[in-house]
């Protein structure tokens, strides 16, 4: 029963997280959009008034004619949409199913003694250590070096080559599972950290002196629209550190860190074709594909680069011979009976009879050849070629005799 009910707890806080990240990613996209798509304003009423840009745009019917103050309106209007609870609300839903699943499953989910054999309360501890570190060296980087003619780029370079420590690290401590999603998350919870510490406080500063009629530091929008462009960058990164997890296979190598690094700088560079491409097409400037083009080739080079190796004719003639139900059933007591069994029912699965093996032979073969994901870190050390064994018994139809 505890299982079943952590089951249901683990699918509703992943959906809540989904939901409220699409709502946050949505709004993100939408503003960098927005920001990159102005233009400057055509009556001269509404620059004397201050406008710096707008837009005009059609959807779902209607036109909508968007207009952006570069630092305050001459009067502030009672009504004030904010854009925050988005940010709390993924933060806190993908904490709790970190904390459900990974911190209280430490033992299974964090720690792969094959990589680095230390104790659940430590494994813990220096995965919330993670975002801690990370937070603060990021934040510091961006206050010392973030002002200045090339601070973008030397921030960008900065914070791009602590993730690349903070990638390395994590696959040297942590089961690669949880250490590319420990990367996701303490990236996000930067992001949130964004939100939270700089923008939305800079943003009511700014509402509170224009309620007092006292003049407007843009310093405030300058680093709330810094930090703003910072989280839509890092945004392709985290969701591909989410996904990761459901594909073993990138995680299990031995040099499963490049790989993260790779994939997220990747994700970074596609980000970064369509946030220009906003400013190219209001601007009638040809739009900068070069940088998506580059991540495109990345990622098909990790592919190429990551595509297992061809087996000999000899290997693969051996690989292709009859397997008994007995061989199979043999490597299912020693590397997944062990969590399920008549006494352990690990996701509800059971497999220590011929009958349940062949009722599970799908599932057996999906998580076990196809994804990777079991057993969960290899704590059973299944070998290459017991996953060949059970891929040849699936295909030809998973017989029990």
């Amino acid at each position: 029963m505890d299982a079943y009910l952590l089951d249901w707890l683990n699918l509703l806080l992943r959906w809540a997280h989904v939901v409220t990240g699409i709502a946050w990613i949505g709004a993100s996209f939408y503003f960098v959009g927005l920001d990159n798509s102005l233009t400057p304003p055509a009556d001269p009423k509404d620059k004397a008034k201050g406008i710096g840009g707008e837009l005009w745009a059609v959807h779902g019917g209607g036109f909508y004619h968007q207009q952006k103050y570069p630092v305050s309106p001459p009067k502030l209007p009672e009504h004030l949409h904010w854009s925050m609870w988005e940010s709390y609300s993924t933060w806190l839903t993908g904490f709790a199913l970190f904390a459900v699943l990974y911190l209280f499953n430490a033992s299974s989910f964090l720690i792969d003694k094959s990589v680095f054999d230390w104790s659940p309360a430590a494994a813990i501890a220096t995965a919330l250590g993670f975002f801690v570190a990370f937070w603060v060296v990021y934040d510091a980087i961006c206050r010392v070096f973030g002002r200045g003619k090339n601070g973008d780029l030397v921030v960008g370079a900065l914070v791009f080559g602590f993730i690349v420590f903070a990638s390395w690290l994590s696959c040297q401590l942590f089961a690669g599972r949880a250490a590319f999603l420990l990367v996701g998350a303490m990236i996000a919870t930067t992001m949130s950290g964004n939100v939270f510490f700089w923008i939305i406080p800079g943003q009511r500063k700014v509402v509170a002196a224009l309620r007092a009629g006292a003049p407007v530091d843009p310093i405030h929008g300058q680093r709330g629209k810094q930090r703003s462009v910072h989280n839509t960058y890092f945004t392709l990164p985290v969701i591909f550190t989410m996904l990761s997890n459901h594909y073993g296979f990138l995680y299990t190598g031995p040099h499963n860190w490049i790989v993260l690094v790779l994939l997220m700088l990747a994700g970074a560079l596609i980000r970064t074709s369509f946030v220009m491409r906003h400013k190219a097409l209001a601007t009638g400037q040809p739009v900068p594909w070069r940088y998506a083009v580059i991540g495109t080739l990345m990622l098909a080079g990790l592919v190429g680069a990551t595509l297992p190796a061809s087996q000999p004719v000899a290997a693969a003639a051996a690989t292709s011979a009859p397997v008994s139900f007995a061989e199979v059933q043999k490597v299912v007591a020693e590397r997944c009976a062990l969590c399920h069994n008549e006494q352990v029912v690990s996701k509800n699965v059971q497999l220590h009879t011929p009958e349940l093996i062949a009722k599970h032979a799908q599932a057996v073969f999906q998580q076990t050849v196809v994804l990777k994901l079991m057993p969960m870190n290899n704590a059973t050390q299944i070998t290459d070629a017991e996953r060949a064994l059970i891929k040849r018994w699936f295909e030809a139809g998973a017989p029990t005799r």
